[in-house]
Formats: structure tokens, sequence, C-alpha cells
């Protein structure tokens, strides 16, 4: 189970590197490539989803799944994103915001479906943090960010999201975001919760990598840095495990 392999890497102190791809941003080739560099990478996870998607999710799987034996998580966008040709889904709830249909409404709408897929459920509460511009994200969920110098906000709603039940926390300043979540932010989650707190979103150096992880993150995420770049998955990666 992919929850078993998480705990079980946090508890021999090891950092996680999750690879998001993005099915819209690819073609067939090009998702084979970064693929090939995941595998040689040595990536731990791969998470599958975006703001939008016109490319098929199945089709993405296929190509995905014959490529690689790297766990493969639902990272969805909307209901239109789920696949029980994944391995399991990070079921979001979008506990930053007050959009209904994201908090609840959705899973209720999805939940059916997603019973009878088998696959594993991460339940994750996924809280948006400003990363110095507007997000797909932000659009797409009609919701505010929580600024990034709000360290106490968001500290109060990972430990309600902890309380709640939910099993991962996930902070996210947003695909291409300018900044990264701010330092201090993870740091003060890190120490307030007791469930792997995930990050992502404006990751793009090494420098950052080790900051994120060195802060606290357990599981941190990169996307839209390599679509175009996939050689740079060597250098963070490996700067993920020094």
């Amino acid at each position: 189970m992919i929850s078993q392999f998480i705990h079980n890497s946090i508890s021999k102190n090891e950092k996680l590197f999750a690879l998001l791809i993005d099915p819209d941003q690819h073609t067939d080739e090009s998702l084979i490539n970064l693929i090939d560099h995941a595998n040689q990478a040595k990536v731990d996870l791969l998470f599958i989803g975006g703001s939008l998607l016109n490319n098929d999710i199945d089709s993405t799987l296929d190509i995905i799944k014959s490529q690689t034996t790297i766990p493969a998580l639902l990272f969805p966008g909307s209901l239109l994103q789920i696949t029980n040709k994944a391995d399991g889904i990070l079921l979001l709830s979008l506990i930053s915001g007050r959009n209904p249909d994201l908090l609840i409404g959705n899973h209720v709408i999805a939940s059916a479906h997603i019973k009878r897929s088998k696959l594993e459920v991460l339940p994750t509460g996924y809280i948006l943090i400003d990363g110095g511009k507007p997000t797909s994200v932000e659009y797409m969920s009609n919701t505010k960010p929580i600024p990034e110098n709000k360290i106490d906000i968001a500290i109060a709603t990972a430990m309600a999201g902890e309380m709640l039940g939910l099993k991962y926390i996930y902070l996210e300043a947003g695909s291409g975001a300018n900044n990264s979540v701010n330092i201090d932010m993870i740091k003060g989650v890190k120490k307030n919760i007791n469930i792997p707190l995930i990050v992502g979103g404006g990751i793009k150096t090494e420098s950052q990598v080790k900051e994120v992880l060195g802060s606290g993150a357990d599981i941190m995420v990169v996307g839209n840095a390599v679509e175009n770049n996939p050689q740079l998955l060597f250098r963070l990666v490996k700067a993920s495990k020094n």
C-alpha cells in the first residue's frame, strides 16, 4: 500500500520526491520521455492531474503504467479525473477555502465510484497558499489562498484538518507559482501536526528543495519546473536525498 510506503519512509527519516504530471502538458512522446527520466532519477511517487483535463486520463495512465512501477496517485482537479487505472487517489478537501463543493460536495458525488474503483484513498487536507501570483487552482476553485505571511491561519487550518480525521496535509502554492511556500509556515505547520506533510508549488531549484524538506515537509512535489526540462529532475531528486 502507498500509505504504508509513505509512513515507513517517514519512520526512517527518509524524504519523498513526488513528480506532478499534468496530462494536458504532454504528448504521448513527451510523457514517455518524462517517465524515462523519472525512472532514472528514482522519483518516489507520481501525482497525476491538473486544473483542466483535455487529454484522456485513462490513456495517460495506460502510458505511465506501461513505462514504470513508480506508484501513481490521482491528484484530481475535478470529478472527471477519476480512473481505476491509478494506484490510489489523493482525496483532496480544500480546507483553506469555503467552497462547499470542494470541501465535501464533490466527494459525496464521487464516493460510490471511488469505492467501486478499489483505489487506495489518501484523505488529504488541501491548503492553498499565496505563491506570489494568481494560479489556476485559485481561479478554478473560486477560493482565495492564505496570505504567505499568515502563518497562524495556516497552522490552525492544518490542525483542524487533522482533528477532522484527514490523514495528510498538503500546502500548495499553486502550479507555476512565483514563490514556494513560506519556510516559516512549513516549520509551523509541521510542528503542530502529527500526520505527513506534503508541500508543492513554485519549487524550481536545488536550494529550494533542501529548504522545503529541511523545514519539515515529508513529501515534496515538483511539476511545472520540469515539464520542459526533464533533465532538471536528476538534480532536484538528488538534492532531496542529500
